[in-house]
């Protein structure tokens, strides 16, 4: 059986991030064929299109390496003032270069929010996906996994509220199943 490798992106950099303890808790939950990697965005620097090119930050580098290394990608972010948090803004806008070949055309990814509103994070959610499409990635068909009231569905550190756990996990299955299927048509 051919094994998926996908890289989950937090779109906070607290240290106590519900993004990052959803992106954990899949962790723990997947096993066999797919496995998915957590990439840290705490070193990526602000976007400056004068330090792009051969020579970008190593921070930079590693990024695009993990991007194009992955299968697909699972984007978790927290809602900051009705939208998304500048730093997963900035590491897809790092990611998105060299324009017309970066390693996030074509790429499947699966997002996912999460607040301490009851609405779980929808708005930012919709900018998440207006800058994928812009970068060209695959945003898998399947419905929204928003996660709100996410402070009461937390315990040490991990998502413990079953059925959001469960549907998480429905939606990187979704996301592994999309990318095989994506593999073999290339392959064919």
């Amino acid at each position: 059986m051919m094994s998926t490798s996908l890289l989950g992106l937090s779109g906070s950099l607290r240290a106590n991030s519900y993004s990052t303890g959803i992106l954990t808790s899949l962790q723990e939950k997947l096993s066999g064929d797919l496995h998915l990697a957590i990439h840290s965005l705490a070193d990526v620097p602000l976007y400056n299109q004068d330090l792009d090119g051969p020579d970008a930050p190593r921070a930079v580098a590693e990024l695009r390496d993990a991007i194009a290394a992955a299968d697909g990608l699972v984007l978790v972010t927290p809602e900051f003032n009705y939208g998304m948090p500048g730093v997963l803004k900035n590491a897809l806008d790092w990611a998105s270069r060299p324009y017309g070949s970066s390693s996030l055309i074509g790429k499947p990814v699966i997002t996912l929010s999460a607040s301490p509103a009851f609405t779980g994070g929808v708005r930012a959610q919709a900018q998440l996906h207006e800058t994928l499409l812009a970068t060209q990635s695959v945003i898998v068909p399947r419905p929204q996994t928003v996660i709100g009231e996410v402070h009461t569905k937390f315990q040490n550190g991990r998502l413990v509220d079953q059925p959001s756990l469960d549907f998480a996990v429905a939606a990187v299955r979704d996301l592994q199943n999309f990318a095989r299927g994506r593999t073999s048509r290339l392959a064919a």
